[in-house]
């Protein structure tokens, strides 16, 4: 179903009712938001079937994958009105007062966390449910107590729509605001662009690509008044293989690395696109098992033609750079063909764009000639969401150094697994240094993903009776709270 592009005025009515709704969303109590959250995650539910259905046609993704989506968006929901329920993510802190404290006295200090303003969420292509209209930047942006607009994905905008309305549904049924949720369609980039820049944003959530998340950054700063914009760019997630256990466990590396390529047609913003090994016979016996493995993954539709046009032109680009004739297409013309490419160490350093990310079924296997030469292939490599390490722990004890550069490019670092899946929990990082993201401080995923959209107020002196709940003496969210440097869910006397 084709939606129109929204207008400017349009635009400007979505972004004022937002901000109108703000000033009333952002003073209900943490149990209400939950109750928001997990009445949305019912709605969604409910809609049952046709929801997977109209998705699949939309995106081309099977409906298991979906199901096992969803899945996780209602999860992410529920674990968020959770994190509302304990109530310790607002980090409050008191400082008490010592009057008599020399030679000046100390004042009342107590701090905790409150919301930015209207949040603006560009839904994601690849996942049209954990990272579009109710995933991951709305779920928390609604529990960090901020209202949220949606630009929805013009590749599943009738999926959007689906959602939008459960999400509306449940905002109804517990009595909040219209303005609390709203949702907007375009693809165009001045629609990207009126909203980022409109007066009423104050933080904008956005999963694509390099090039749109940095416009949209640039957008933002071009403002009189600059937003926060956190922008997942992609990632080349580089995987390096040390020489004991690519010995050891080549079969079964080949089975799982296979599979991580290929899952969803490579449409992972964690899919291996760099794997780096030392030169010899056990990397060309992984090379030769790899490519065979990949090619008898069978072919299908990427998520729309898009993403498709883009896979074409970046795999070819990497390809060309090799000097080999493109090996990217299947016999149908609009479907994708898996496939292996490989590079010595000393090209790689050469050539940067061999360092690019290509989404979709494609890896790049870099062979180098000694441990040295690929430490410098693998940190020549820019900021990434993850890195991974295949090592024996005799592998780890020689190359201890690994690690630490390892956190120097990306925000999780993996052993001796793929880095495909991403678990939601409070220990989770889905960030990275730059170009990965915008803000490598901060996680897409996970209860911390709350902290994007929110800012330390501090009050000083303030009249007991008119402070927030969470800082007040009797404490009675019974939340933990650090009073005088000390952590305690005690009330203070």
């Amino acid at each position: 179903m084709p939606f129109r592009e929204s207008t400017s005025e349009e635009i400007n009515q979505v972004m004022e009712a937002s901000k109108q709704a703000f000033e009333e969303y952002c003073k209900t109590t943490p149990e209400k938001r939950a109750s928001f959250l997990d009445a949305i995650a019912n709605e969604m539910e409910a809609l049952g079937d046709q929801l997977i259905l109209t998705a699949s046609q939309e995106t081309n993704l099977p409906a298991t994958r979906l199901l096992s989506e969803r899945g996780r968006t209602t999860g992410q929901l529920r674990t968020f009105a959770m994190m509302l329920r304990e109530g310790s993510w607002v980090e409050a802190s008191i400082d008490t007062a010592e009057p008599s404290r020399q030679p000046l006295p100390k004042p009342d200090l107590r701090k905790m966390l409150f919301p930015l303003g209207p949040v603006l969420v560009f839904g994601a292509s690849n996942f049209p449910f954990a990272y579009s209209t109710a995933g991951g930047d709305t779920a928390s942006a609604l529990a960090a107590g901020c209202t949220v607009v949606v630009k929805a994905h013009q590749a599943h905008a009738e999926t959007s729509e689906m959602v939008s309305g459960a999400i509306k549904k449940a905002a109804k049924s517990l009595s909040l605001p219209e303005g609390v949720f709203l949702h907007v369609h375009g693809a165009s980039p001045e629609t990207g662009k009126a909203l980022v820049q409109h007066p009423a944003t104050t933080a904008v959530g956005f999963t694509g690509s390099f090039t749109g998340g940095r416009a949209l950054y640039d957008y933002a700063h071009e403002r009189k008044v600059p937003i926060p914009v956190f922008s997942e760019m992609g990632s080349v997630n580089p995987v390096v293989f040390l020489p004991h256990t690519l010995e050891e466990n080549l079969d079964q590396l080949v089975q799982h690395f296979s599979g991580s390529v290929t899952t969803g047609m490579g449409q992972f913003c964690t899919k291996p696109g760099l794997m780096f090994m030392l030169q010899g016979e056990s990397a060309d016996r992984f090379e030769k098992l790899l490519s065979a493995s990949v090619k008898e993954v069978k072919a299908a539709k990427m998520l729309h033609p898009g993403i498709f046009k883009s896979f074409v032109q970046n795999a070819g680009k990497v390809f060309g750079a090799l000097g080999e004739e493109s090996s990217i297409l299947t016999s149908e013309e609009d479907l994708p063909a898996p496939s292996i490419a490989t590079v010595s160490g000393k090209r790689f350093l050469e050539n940067k764009t061999l360092h690019e990310e290509v989404f979709g079924p494609f890896s790049l296997i870099i062979k180098c000639k000694d441990i040295q030469e690929l430490k410098e292939a693998w940190l020549a490599v820019s900021g990434q969401l993850t890195t991974s390490i295949i090592a024996t722990d005799e592998d780890l004890r020689q190359n201890r150094d690994l690690i630490s550069a390892a956190m120097r490019i990306a925000g999780r670092v993996v052993f001796n697994g793929v880095p495909t899946g991403v678990e939601v929990c409070a220990s989770m990082v889905h960030g990275g240094p730059y170009p990965a993201t915008t803000d490598s401080r901060y996680t897409a995923v996970g209860v911390n993903a709350v902290k994007r959209w929110v800012r330390p107020v501090c009050f000083q002196n303030c009249p007991h009776d008119l402070l927030p709940d969470e800082l007040k003496n009797s404490n009675p969210l019974g939340i933990l709270r650090q009073v005088n440097n000390e952590w305690t869910r005690q009330p203070l006397n």
